[in-house]
């Protein structure tokens, strides 16, 4: 019978010649991949003997970033194309008396062939998830090799009161019978059967207890594979009985009764330590999640840890999971976005919480937003290749705001996103109330949500006047209020997805005086500090009555009239300063305007029996760092500008680019980002006229003309 031990402590690290000690997980670029734009990309290597080998003996890599290479006894073993998925290497014909030498060489490079290679965050390099060492295998194994799945596979399918449950397996070596046992979640046995491998069997239960979000009951399967009457393997997988469909008019329908997803995205990565992640630490993200009362979570954009997929199962959260092709579509990357495809279903098909498979995010972006010919062929064969292999779960994409609303990639899928931003790098939040209702009314049979919406909030920014590219946390806490409000009152919509529960790494970013880092997060990046638009959404979808007044770190604030936000999902709230009453208002955010007077000030928000009470100081001037002066903000006040409000003091793209580039605006956002020769090139010809040869979408090129109308010449 094998041994199953994990091989985490003492790997011998190797970066550009220097060594030391580590364990593992562990990232090279917890520290430069969140504070510069130049971290180090490229080839670094683990060592470790391994000792007390015997039969055939095999390691399993969790996570490696993003190529990598298995090498046993200094010979190539296993090469593995995706930094996210798991894969396992069989090193048993390189041990020698019970001893063998590994060598993981890890690159985060980009390549030509592998995805993804542009996005919004960090492609941290390393080691980063649990290695597995499985020794002592004497005769046949349940297949911990193929696809890096568990090689149990559970198919449950609600027939009226019943569940018929398709059992099958794979197993390598000597074998000839697999009994399977289902046991319910108290341990209890309601269900045997026996097969060969490779064969399907199927049981069938009566009257199972459903999964669902109130009640995430699981069943266990434990398979023995045997060779005549001895046991040489075992193994066991656990899975959940539900339905689930999405409707056009009602959204989705889980186990017959219609729920509105309340969804959060995450990315894998926290401060200081990049995408090396502890179980501890990912149990914190999920109580964070269940704490604001979402039921469901983007894992963007690429395959994550499978312990979130477990406490997802376990916490009733429902799981978009999806592969990382983003951002541009090149032939290249194909077969690679296929592989990494048929990785993620085969190593997460059985995790009941799990309920769609995501194919490709803003994919389009990268040619402004219109789907070419090949990407669209390109984006059918993944969406195929995941209905081949899972019949039960639907498909999905995130489009990208600027692709148009009849794009022939809203049609691929069975449901789907789209990743809007109104408010923040574009038009008014209030204009995403227009925007969801023409698409219904343009597209009444496609099963809409948003699958990415937000705006950036950095602590130290505060005003009386929150406003559009202000970076504060209070006008991202009213944006998000509008939102949420916008999805939970459309019975179409089957839910949005936040941009994004935590704040996370993003090399590529210099934003709001931050560098390495995307703040649009409700929570911080270290998980300390809960922003407003936090309890905006508690407001909205939690149970546990509270109150919460915004602006909590804006603790000096002019003497003379103030503005204060309260959240709260009781009946009616209460606020006071000062023992001043400003009487009670009904609403999930409510806003009052109050007098603030030299010196504390104590503010309490009182709604049923909860209360919040905050003390600011009155001053005569606010402190200059509560405002974001920074140049080059890549994010103005991007509002809606029709033929009817175009301003001729203003740039438009019917400007000359050299026009546009004398401009000091454009110049501080843009640096040394163009070449003088493609300047000296480009400056005769309108910005109209070239975006219409780069083929870019009208919508794209409208965005461009509301963006150049908030810069005067």
């Amino acid at each position: 019978m094998k041994t199953v031990k994990l091989i985490n402590e003492n790997w011998l690290f190797t970066k550009e010649g220097k060594q030391e000690v580590v364990s593992v997980p562990h990232s090279w670029n917890a520290i430069d991949g969140q504070n510069q734009p130049n971290y180090y990309r490229g080839l670094c290597s683990y060592e470790k003997t391994l000792e007390g080998l015997s039969g055939t003996t095999i390691i399993r890599i969790e996570g490696a970033n993003s190529v990598s290479s298995v090498y046993a006894g200094g010979k190539l073993v296993a090469t593995h194309r995706g930094g996210y998925s798991a894969y396992s290497a069989d090193i048993t014909n390189y041990v020698v008396d019970g001893k063998c030498d590994i060598k993981i060489e890890v690159d985060n490079s980009d390549f030509d062939d592998v995805y993804p290679s542009t996005a919004d965050f960090t492609f941290y390099g390393g080691l980063y998830r649990n290695v597995t060492l499985f020794t002592g295998i004497q005769k046949g194994y349940f297949d911990i090799v193929n696809y890096g799945g568990s090689g149990i596979k559970v198919t449950p399918v609600v027939v009226g009161d019943k569940a018929e449950v398709t059992l099958s397996s794979v197993a390598f070596g000597e074998s000839d019978k697999v009994s399977y046992t289902i046991l319910n979640k108290d341990g209890e046995t309601v269900a045997v059967e026996e097969a060969k491998p490779y064969e399907e069997v199927k049981v069938v239960l009566d009257n199972p207890t459903l999964w669902d979000t109130e009640n995430p009951y699981l069943y266990t399967v434990k398979a023995t594979l045997s060779l005549g009457e001895e046991v040489i393997d075992e193994s066991s997988t656990r899975f959940g009985v539900r339905t689930i469909v999405f409707d056009q008019d009602r959204g989705c329908i889980l186990n017959g009764k219609a729920i509105k997803l309340k969804g959060v995205s995450r990315h894998q990565d926290r401060e200081n330590l990049g995408n090396a992640l502890t179980y501890e630490h990912i149990k914190e993200d999920i109580e964070l999640i269940k704490e604001v009362g979402s039921n469901s979570i983007r894992l963007a954009h690429y395959q994550q840890n499978q312990i979130i997929y477990d406490l997802a199962d376990e916490n009733g959260i429902l799981v978009w999971a999806e592969i990382p092709v983003i951002s541009r579509w090149t032939e290249k990357k194909l077969e690679n976005a296929k592989s990494q495809l048929v990785e993620l279903i085969n190593q997460n098909y059985n995790h009941p919480s799990i309920f769609c498979w995501g194919v490709q995010n803003e994919i389009t972006i990268g040619g402004g937003g219109g789907a070419s010919k090949k990407c669209v062929r390109g984006v059918k064969a993944l969406n195929d290749i995941a209905k081949s292999m899972d019949t039960t779960r639907p498909t999905t994409c995130a489009q990208v705001m600027m692709a148009s609303k009849t794009d022939p990639l809203n049609y691929v899928t069975d449901i789907l996103g789209f990743n809007i931003y109104y408010g923040w790098y574009v038009q008014k939040y209030t204009d995403i109330d227009k925007w969801l209702d023409e698409f219904h009314a343009q597209n009444p049979t496609l099963k809409l949500c948003l699958s990415e919406y937000g705006a950036e909030a950095v602590l130290r920014y505060y005003s009386s006047n929150p406003a559009q590219g202000d970076y504060g946390e209070q006008y991202q806490a009213i944006l998000h209020a509008h939102y949420a409000n916008a999805i939970m009152s459309r019975d179409w919509m089957w839910g949005g997805y936040v941009w994004n529960m935590f704040d996370f790494g993003s090399a590529i970013r210099n934003e709001g005086g931050v560098q390495g880092k995307n703040n649009k997060g409700l929570v911080t990046f270290d998980r300390k500090v809960r922003k407003d638009s936090f309890y905006a959404y508690k407001a909205y979808w939690s149970d546990e009555k509270f109150v919460h007044i915004g602006g909590e770190r804006y603790v000096e604030r002019a003497i003379g009239k103030s503005r204060v936000d309260v959240f709260s999902n009781c009946d009616e709230v209460e606020l006071t300063v000062n023992g001043t009453s400003y009487g009670a208002q009904a609403g999930k955010l409510t806003t009052f305007e109050v007098d603030i007077v030299a010196g504390e000030n104590t503010i309490t928000a009182t709604a049923g029996g909860c209360t919040h009470t905050v003390v600011v100081q009155g001053v005569e001037q606010e402190p200059e760092s509560y405002k974001c002066n920074q140049a080059g903000n890549l994010v103005r006040n991007w509002f809606a500008a029709d033929d009817a409000t175009t301003s001729a003091d203003c740039l438009s793209i019917n400007d000359k680019v050299g026009v546009v580039l004398k401009s000091e605006d454009v110049k501080a956002m843009l640096g040394s980002k163009i070449p003088m020769w493609v300047a000296k090139i480009a400056s005769p010809f309108k910005v109209k006229t070239l975006l219409k040869i780069a083929r870019i979408s009208p919508e794209m090129q409208g965005i461009a003309n509301n963006f150049l109308q908030t810069i005067k010449k």
